[in-house]
């Protein structure tokens, strides 16, 4: 057997698992990851993946990959900056265990991200949040369940694995009402809830029953919903309350959406960045700073404070017919 394939499994088990205790999500997309680029590499030099070494995983080969993900897979430049993380995080690590590796880890390890061209955030208006959370028919379990899950998502702007891990127990009504749930990077995090979400909660979990340890929004079986399934729910409410608001039309809904409508609602409402930063468990403080740009009518206020300068439009006109082409290029 050769070095990559003992150093790989001792990077899930020992790194990953071990000591840095990453979440299952995390593990799974490494491991997609390396199965991607194992079966693209074994492919290319004709071995088994099991016979590859980590002279295989050139800086040649790691290239072609990335490649491979953007022009035949289709994938976003942003898909592929995470495999390339991913990659990058295992040759670091084979690169203290395998020092005879040291100038072909290390050729891989310079092979840059790309740069991403960041799109303005995409979220609902109160309007829009209140005709695509009608849209949802109480009358029957279902909708009741959905209708209480989306109302906590846009009040609380939980990512979306953390409000398919929610339990019962997790919903504290009393005194200093909030929701408390595990969050990126193993955090703990308390959202504190309004008294509309408050009492939409109540009646859900009264209908709900159960114990403290039942998942909060189940399927019909009593299981946990899924990520996917969420996010059909809430393409479903979109595409129905399309039809009574057209300007939902105009945006891609998704669960992510859902916590942009809540960041910009407490930005719209002066919350200081730094508190949405805590309140959406952000890693950094410049992470929330990406919906400072996304309201165009708060700029358009602070346009109306700035003092025009005193001066009249005119145009440039270059004092040389060389300056004059450059200008012209």
């Amino acid at each position: 057997m050769t070095a990559l394939a003992p150093t790989l499994q001792a990077f899930f088990t020992e790194r990953l698992i071990g000591q840095r205790r990453a979440s299952p999500h995390t593990i799974a997309g490494y491991r997609d990851t390396f199965r991607l680029l194992l079966g693209f590499a074994a492919e290319q030099t004709g071995k088994r993946p099991c016979d590859l070494d980590v002279g295989d995983l050139d800086a040649l080969v790691v290239a072609s990959f990335l490649d491979h993900l953007e022009h035949a897979r289709g994938n976003a430049i942003a898909t592929r900056n995470n495999r390339l993380a991913a990659v990058h995080s295992l040759f670091g690590w084979a690169s203290l265990h395998h020092p005879e590796h040291a100038a072909s880890i290390q050729r891989v390890l310079a092979i840059p991200p790309k740069r991403v061209e960041r799109n303005l955030v995409t979220f609902l208006t109160e309007e829009e949040v209140d005709v695509l959370i009608a849209t949802c028919n109480r009358d029957t379990w279902t909708g009741r369940r959905d209708h209480a899950m989306l109302v906590l998502f846009v009040q609380t702007g939980l990512r979306i694995s953390e409000l398919a891990s929610l339990n019962c127990a997790d919903i504290t009504l009393g005194t200093g009402a909030h929701v408390s749930c595990l969050g990126k990077g193993r955090k703990h995090r308390q959202t504190p809830l309004v008294p509309l979400t408050i009492s939409v909660l109540k009646i859900w979990l009264a209908e709900r029953g159960g114990s403290p340890s039942d998942v909060l929004f189940p399927t019909s079986k009593g299981r946990h919903l899924s990520r996917d399934a969420i996010e059909h729910r809430i393409r479903l409410y979109a595409t129905q309350a399309s039809a009574i608001c057209p300007s939902i039309n105009t945006k891609h809904v998704t669960a992510h959406t859902l916590r942009h409508t809540c960041a910009m609602s407490l930005l719209r409402s002066q919350v200081p960045v730094e508190v949405i930063s805590l309140w959406l468990g952000h890693e950094q403080v410049s992470t929330s700073n990406i919906y400072l740009h996304a309201d165009m009518s708060m700029k358009e206020q602070a346009i109306e404070r700035v003092r025009q300068p005193n001066t009249t439009p005119g145009r440039y006109r270059p004092p040389d017919p060389l300056l004059a082409f450059l200008e012209a290029l």
